[in-house]
């Protein structure tokens, strides 16, 4: 048995309150993690309840922090917030994301503007925002998409943010690299989250028939790869995009 452990580690999940990145935030917190989740302050308080539920869930070595990824300022604000209460940081998993599906013709600018905001903004945001905490040896892990590499219909703004993480975990991989940092990004395929439930049940019937394995993803699958990403086992892997799809390829 090769146990993979955490311990003495920092790590900040933003978007951490539910989905894949509440998923993540558990998996490191088992490992031996100290683990900080960001919320966005927004739906009249149902993302601070959810990411303040789960660190009273996992209990010590877990706060909540209030940060709107597409703020650089706020962005910060959150990064500086984990060194405060716990020193520095090791693990940093920009998870943050929104859909906004609608073909090109029919888009708004604001729609694209907010996914293009959120997802690889936001990414920009809170990576910079963190270079100045994350200590030697650190892990930046990025989520990108299977959107990113199949390119679905309807998903310009989902699929070109999605892109451009993959892109920008090649960049930093390189800048990175001189401080023993490793940056990595994972690209899912359809996992059962709320975000994976809300599209469309024919769509869904579709996409399985082409999955190899025959089933979706489960939180667990996605986070059991960050964990493997952040742990002491991949120490010589930066600059990669691993693709957690069961076999799901264009």
């Amino acid at each position: 048995m090769v146990p993979i452990s955490l311990e003495g580690k920092v790590a900040l999940v933003t978007g951490g309150g539910q989905g894949l990145g509440a998923e993540t935030a558990r998996t490191l917190h088992r490992a031996g993690a100290r683990v900080a989740v960001t919320y966005f302050e927004g739906g009249g308080g149902v993302n601070r309840g959810k990411a303040e539920a789960l660190t009273v869930e996992l209990g010590e070595g877990a706060m909540a922090i209030e940060g709107d990824v597409r703020d650089f300022e706020a962005a910060q604000t959150a990064a500086a917030a984990v060194t405060d209460q716990w020193g520095g940081l090791d693990i940093l998993v920009n998870n943050a994301a929104i859909l906004r599906d609608r073909s090109l013709a029919k888009m708004s600018f604001e729609e694209w503007q907010a996914v293009i905001e959120t997802n690889l903004t936001g990414v920009f945001n809170m990576t910079k925002s963190s270079l100045p905490h994350l200590r030697a040896g650190g892990r930046v892990i990025n989520m990108a998409s299977i959107a990113a590499i199949m390119g679905f219909f309807g998903q310009a703004n989902y699929a070109a943010a999605k892109a451009g993480v993959i892109g920008l975990t090649r960049v930093l991989s390189r800048e990175l690299g001189r401080k023993g940092i490793t940056v990595n990004a994972i690209a899912p395929g359809v996992v059962l989250t709320e975000m994976g439930q809300s599209i469309p049940e024919d769509v869904r019937a579709e996409m399985l028939r082409q999955i190899p394995l025959g089933k979706f993803g489960e939180p667990s699958d996605i986070a059991n790869a960050v964990l493997f990403l952040a742990s002491p086992l991949a120490g010589y892997i930066t600059g990669q995009t691993l693709q957690v799809n069961g076999g799901w390829v264009g």
